[in-house]
């Protein structure tokens, strides 16, 4: 099992709950990959998965994941983090 961080923030919004693992200011750049969001519908239909490149690395690592709204809030942060372990492990 990997070192994965619990989610830090919880934000809802009106489309998304979204869980935050990382501090963006991490990261240089952050996208929402093609593949991350096929992997995270596999957990959470219409969830999406930001990742970012670390500052000065070559690393990407998962910053956020957005479940859809409506999701119950323990529910989502739950889902988000099987979504993370499945993206790093």
């Amino acid at each position: 099992m990997s070192d994965m961080p619990d989610g830090e923030v919880v934000e809802e919004t009106d489309d998304y709950v979204h869980v935050r693992f990382r501090d963006p200011d991490e990261f240089d750049t952050i996208r929402t990959p093609d593949w991350a969001e096929n992997a995270a519908g596999d957990v959470a239909e219409g969830a999406e998965v930001r990742t970012g490149k670390l500052k000065d690395e070559d690393d990407w690592l998962v910053e956020s994941v957005l479940i859809p709204a409506g999701t119950d809030r323990d529910e989502a942060e739950s889902e988000a983090e099987e979504i993370v372990e499945k993206i790093e492990s």
